[in-house]
């Protein structure tokens, strides 16, 4: 992963087939997805219960890309291991999650993954002020963690801007999850976010047998989100 700060498009299979994850992988990344996003939930730490290491396992060999992997569960440190190894490239953990998340940061990393930190809207930027030295992403969360298709929260667009400022030079990317389509996509882009995920703005429409639909909605949402001053 080389860092750049160019808008990468990143679909949450969250929206997609279940019973065809690797063809839906495969799917989305022939119509241009930069990353494909792996929503996480234990029914403990969000009110949802969806994949783990196995499934992540099972669609690795199906994605050339990014695997980015979003943990919504707690505990988490006994867990970080397991999805490193089923191929993780970015592992993003809440700073709610747990306690300790300076030593949770310290773990993805030494299992050899990018770290990750995501944010619940109701958590200011100042919660990850001493964590920038340690982290290659922070996630936006502009729905509240648990479900898809939820409404985008408008007032994380300032959250955001205040992250990018407290960023500075460093080589970090600023992730947009919940809500993502062509209006909100440049709203984030110009308060400097350059990872967004989009679950059904991508998927609607399509299927893995008809993926065209996915790369028009994938150029919709970059298109939209390239077009503003940044």
């Amino acid at each position: 992963m080389n860092f750049d700060r160019s808008v990468k498009i990143a679909p949450s299979i969250l929206a997609a087939d279940f019973a065809n994850f690797g063809a839906e992988c495969e799917a989305i990344e022939t119509q241009g997805a930069d990353w494909v996003h792996v929503d996480v939930m234990d029914g403990h730490f969000v009110p949802n219960i969806t994949f783990g290491p196995a499934t992540c396992s099972a669609i690795r060999p199906h994605i050339k890309g990014v695997m980015d992997v979003h943990l919504m569960i707690s505990p988490v440190d006994s867990y970080i291991e397991a999805f490193a190894e089923s191929g993780a490239d970015v592992i993003t953990a809440h700073v709610e999650a747990t306690p300790h998340i300076h030593r949770t940061m310290q773990a993805i990393r030494a299992n050899g993954a990018k770290a990750g930190i995501a944010l619940n809207p109701a958590t200011p930027a100042s919660s990850i002020e001493y964590l920038l030295d340690m982290v290659d992403l922070v996630c936006v969360m502009t729905v509240n963690p648990g479900f898809g298709g939820q409404k985008f929260i408008h007032s994380q667009v300032n959250k955001v801007r205040e992250i990018r400022s407290m960023i500075g030079d460093r080589p970090i990317h600023i992730e947009i999850d919940g809500g993502v389509d062509p209006t909100t996509a440049p709203l984030v882009a110009n308060a400097g976010a350059d990872v967004l995920v989009a679950g059904s703005a991508v998927f609607r429409g399509g299927s893995a047998s008809n993926p065209s639909p996915y790369g028009e909605n994938i150029r919709n949402i970059r298109t939209a989100a390239v077009s503003v001053e940044v």
